[in-house]
């Protein structure tokens, strides 16, 4: 076995100046992702992971406003393989979009495909993952698309220097097995070994007295740096702090914001946000720390994960008091986390974020709503077999396969064509689709914490009746599109990051307990609301955004915590064509990846 050599982290370890070609032409930015397993060394262990260029993270695309993106992918793993550029918009480029099933096959092992779309309209930090199975924990990376003037729109502190900052999990289990555990009901003792900043543990973690690497970010005095945060976890949002610093948040999702103070970032899996952050402290160590939170008992509870690297200062005259920490020799200051358990502060972190009031389509956001969907998002379960009726309830006497769902339908991926394959031929080529109903099958109270636990007898039983099925919601071109998301407390009382791939949507309002219009459609912020590719539903809450379905194709939208979208919380919501050849997709590319059909195990 081999362990993965250190110098594959080194982009991680340092920080890329600032570029940018102030006024110039677009560029063609092309890369050669390998995909294929190699053994990583942590916690004394030798870890098979699949990983593109034998990087964990993997490496990263950087690009500005306007320029083309090419990414041959060629998979020498032995698993079907395909990667989804989270948050690129792919206008009338949905082939490229990289859902599995749903935008096209996977790329089989020893083979190879080639995606290319451009990143038009958009300014920021996304990130690039595996969309097939779990194995994104491993398989996954930062986009970066720079201003074409080289400048950013904030009054303040033009930032020196970028630094990307992804929080992972690091697994040290077989993810596929885990995938199908999850798909088969669930297991809570399948869990991460750890927390990860940079693919780095952290000096929290040790196996026999060896103290792992931390993340390192070397700094001085004076300058502004951006820090790029993505949180890649499969399980959990995280906080992020560093001792002795505030944060200025300007972006999220590749998305300007109103700029906005805080001392703590709460990042759920799939969001990013481009945070400002001034070396102003005493020149000094500090710890920079990721905690991952969670719904407190009686929700299953699973490990508290948590990492920490440094912020070092760069100080000629004290070198060997600052090498140990501060002058006086202290250790370097931890930042005081939030509790594990604290929902609260991601729900007013998430909820005194705003966006910019002069986006071009808050006019037509502010007009008639089209198409209004409640989408109920809990856990219930399944009869083996589809057979219609089996012991439910729990304990050992269930038969039923405990599944997630949206309005109590639990997603089913197609198997023999991918669900844009089926629109681009028409009649839906032989798949059997349905459509998602627009409210859940009966109105309860959602939020009631006595449907939390699971067993004979309990107020769940009555209502935990799903069915499983490929549905998908379509919508005209250009209509605006009202979803009202609402958290339940459905077996779990988890949040709820909620990802729509091809589109933004602006964030018009969030709330605990149950979501009721003649209350709640009078807080709606149609000024300057955040625009977002991921929307985090609170814990036992709900959240209502809008968008404009006018980009041509099928787009999946999904829970982003693995084990939802393993487990079913997922739907594909179809746009039309429109009427010109400028809003009609184009045909399929020539290489695009055929079906392999599973035999049935």
């Amino acid at each position: 076995m081999l362990p993965i050599a250190a110098a594959l982290f080194s982009f991680y370890a340092a920080v890329a100046l600032l570029g940018g070609s102030a006024g110039g032409q677009a560029a063609v930015v092309e890369h050669t992702f390998v995909v294929k397993q190699v053994y990583i060394r942590h916690l004394c262990n030798d870890t098979l992971a699949t990983v593109v260029n034998g990087q964990f993270p993997g490496p990263p695309v950087e690009a500005t406003e306007g320029d083309t993106v090419i990414v041959h992918l060629v998979n020498e793993s032995p698993f079907e393989i395909t990667i989804h550029w989270h948050g690129v918009k792919q206008r009338l480029t949905c082939w490229a979009d990289g859902a599995g099933m749903v935008t096209q096959c996977p790329i089989q092992p020893n083979s190879t495909f080639t995606y290319r779309f451009k990143v038009d309209g958009q300014e920021g930090t996304l990130w690039w993952h595996s969309h097939v199975s779990i194995l994104r924990a491993t398989l996954h990376g930062i986009i970066i698309i720079r201003p074409k003037s080289g400048s950013y729109p904030f009054q303040n502190h033009q930032p020196h220097v970028d630094v990307p900052i992804i929080i992972g999990e690091w697994w040290q289990r077989d993810l596929m097995k885990v995938d199908k555990n999850f798909s088969n009901g669930g297991s809570f003792s399948d869990n991460p070994a750890g927390a990860t900043i940079n693919g780095k543990l952290g000096d929290l973690y040790n196996c026999s007295g060896v103290v792992e690497d931390n993340f390192v970010l070397n700094v001085e005095q004076g300058k502004t740096y951006m820090l790029r945060l993505v949180n890649a976890a499969l399980f959990s949002e995280y906080y992020f702090k560093v001792a002795g610093h505030k944060f200025t948040v300007v972006g999220a999702d590749a998305n300007y914001i109103t700029p906005y103070t805080t001392d703590v970032v709460a990042i759920a899996p799939g969001e990013t946000f481009d945070v400002l952050m001034v070396a102003d402290a005493p020149p000094c160590r500090y710890y920079m720390a990721a905690l991952a939170n969670q719904p407190p008992a009686p929700d299953p509870q699973i490990p508290v994960f948590v990492s920490r690297g440094i912020v070092q200062y760069a100080n000629d005259d004290t070198t060997g008091a600052a090498a140990s920490g501060c002058r006086d020799g202290r250790p370097p200051p931890m930042p005081e986390m939030p509790d594990q358990h604290d929902t609260t502060t991601t729900f007013h972190f998430h909820g005194n974020l705003s966006g910019l009031p002069t986006h071009p389509l808050l006019p037509q956001l502010r007009g008639r709503v089209d198409d209004r969907l409640f989408i109920s998002l809990g856990k219930g379960t399944i009869c083996p077999g589809d057979r219609p009726s089996c012991r439910r309830g729990g304990g050992d006497e269930a038969e039923a396969i405990e599944v997630a769902y949206m309005n109590n339908v639990s997603f089913r991926l197609p198997e023999r064509m991918s669900m844009l394959e089926a629109r681009q031929y028409g009649g839906n080529a032989g798949l059997a689709v349905q459509e998602l109903p627009a409210r859940p099958p009966s109105v309860f109270n959602f939020t009631d914490p006595a449907l939390i636990p699971v067993g004979p007898g309990v107020p769940l039983e009555k209502i935990e009746a799903t069915r499983k099925a490929t549905t998908v919601r379509r919508f005209a071109h250009n209509a605006t599109v009202e979803v009202v998301f609402q958290s339940t407390a459905t077996m779990q009382s988890d949040s709820n990051p909620m990802h729509l791939h091809g589109h933004d949507f602006f964030v018009l309002a969030q709330g605990h307990g149950n979501y009721d219009p003649a209350k709640h459609v009078r807080t709606y912020n149609l000024v300057d609301p955040l625009l977002k590719n991921t929307v985090q539903v609170p814990r036992l809450g709900w959240a209502v955004v809008r968008f404009v379905a006018d980009n041509p194709g099928a787009w999946f939208m999904h829970c982003h915590f693995e084990f939802h979208i393993a487990m079913g919380m997922a739907t594909v919501f179809e746009v039309a064509n429109g009427a010109t050849p400028d809003d009609t997709l184009p045909p399929p590319p020539p290489d695009l990846p055929k079906c392999i059909p599973h035999k049935k195990e």
